[in-house]
């Protein structure tokens, strides 16, 4: 009888991995899925606002220069958006994360409309070539290696809390060395950290057994921090290669 039993959880099991299988390819592929289409939906935003003075005169007052209220929310929500998905994951159904998530991509959209008054189109699509290049190569290096990247991306992660606060001190110093030295670590942190959270993201989907509500969840935040890594990283090369105007 026992031995019955041991057969059948054998047999259960096997079929649980075998169901399983689809679901992992797909759980990673859904989360780039996801990631490329924010991309152009703030892309596409960023252009539609960049290229009307209407739009861009309710983010910046045309008298004074100055940011208006619209900017400001528009340069804050994002940050509220992505705690307000963190912190609230479990109570959230996946329709309201996605919800949620395409905002947040127009947020940003909006947000960096603001470079297209800084650069010149030309650098920020060339500078958009060369981000997702470097995008790419260290994702396939992450999905590909067998080294674990744990320790590593615990240290990219110490790495981008430092130059979060080396950036709030440069608003005061307003050195322009240290923003120098704060651009060259931000591509190299972003960089490394896009192979660690592929990584991560590719053990995620090994554990993954049915294709349920939390799965969807899992599969948003996934594009969240794939889109944040190639955002930054963005940016950061765009104050290398950006060619103001």
């Amino acid at each position: 009888m026992n031995r019955l039993n041991n057969d059948y959880n054998s047999n259960l099991g096997y079929q649980q991995r075998e169901m399983s299988i689809p679901v992992a390819r797909t759980y990673l592929a859904n989360v780039f899925m996801w990631m490329f289409l924010a991309l152009a939906i703030t892309a596409a935003t960023s252009w539609l606002f960049a290229s009307s003075e209407n739009l861009m005169s309710m983010l910046i007052n045309p008298e004074t220069g100055s940011m208006s209220i619209m900017g400001w929310i528009a340069m804050l929500a994002p940050f509220g958006l992505v705690l307000w998905m963190s912190m609230g994951f479990q109570r959230m159904s996946a329709s309201t994360m996605v919800l949620v998530f395409v905002g947040y991509s127009v947020l940003m959209g909006i947000s960096l409309s603001f470079i297209f008054l800084a650069y010149t189109g030309t650098s920020i699509a060339t500078t958009f070539l060369i981000t997702a290049a470097m995008f790419g190569t260290m994702a396939i290096l992450g999905y590909t290696t067998k080294t674990d990247l744990t320790k590593f991306g615990s240290l990219m992660i110490m790495g981008l809390v430092g130059i979060i606060i080396a950036s709030i001190v440069n608003m005061f110093l307003g050195s322009a060395t240290m923003d120098y030295i704060i651009s060259f670590l931000g591509v190299l942190i972003f960089t490394g950290l896009t192979a660690y959270d592929v990584q991560k993201l590719k053990r995620i989907g090994a554990q993954i057994y049915s294709e349920n509500d939390t799965t969807r969840k899992l599969t948003i935040m996934g594009a969240l921090t794939l889109y944040l890594d190639f955002i930054n990283l963005f940016l950061f090369l765009l104050r290398f290669f950006g060619n103001r105007k």
